[in-house]
């Protein structure tokens, strides 16, 4: 008679093998004893306060706001007449490169700094001087546009 073809590495790979299996079952029972069959409504009921913050426990009706709903823009609102700007503006020169050709220009109303190139410039300017321009939209922002020496 010839030997048997089981080893003994062979034995402990099925040992392995029935041992992880009895885990994995044990595991399922265990999960299937311990889970709820679902929740109750009242579980799963979310509820969003004034603040619009999501809670378990619903609003207070004293703090409820009524909306009419022909309030409620969703769109920006059209321009009224009479609200346009004087579209030429006074300010003074803060930052000039000449080498380059660009700078900034201070607005004496709102305080902002304004891109100005030289090709916008129709007068030889320095830092320091004061200007009217006007302000366009560019691709980073406003430019100032038809600057001139005031």
């Amino acid at each position: 008679m010839g030997k048997s073809q089981e080893t003994f590495a062979k034995k402990e790979k099925e040992k392995k093998k029935l041992k992880k299996r009895q885990d994995k079952e044990e595991k399922m029972e265990e999960r299937k004893s311990n889970a709820k069959k679902g929740k109750s409504l009242d579980d799963m009921m979310a509820y969003i306060d004034e603040n619009g913050n999501i809670s378990s426990t619903p609003p207070d009706p004293k703090k409820r706001k009524v909306f009419v709903p022909e309030d409620i823009q969703i769109s920006i609102p059209r321009q009224q007449p009479g609200e346009e700007q004087d579209p030429i503006r006074n300010g003074t020169i803060t930052f000039f490169n000449t080498s380059k050709g660009f700078g900034f220009i201070k607005d004496l109303q709102s305080q902002e700094s304004i891109f100005v190139h030289i090709n916008q410039m129709r007068d030889q300017l320095q830092e320091g001087d004061k200007v009217t321009f006007e302000v366009e939209s560019g691709p980073r922002g406003l430019n100032a546009a038809n600057v001139k020496k005031a």
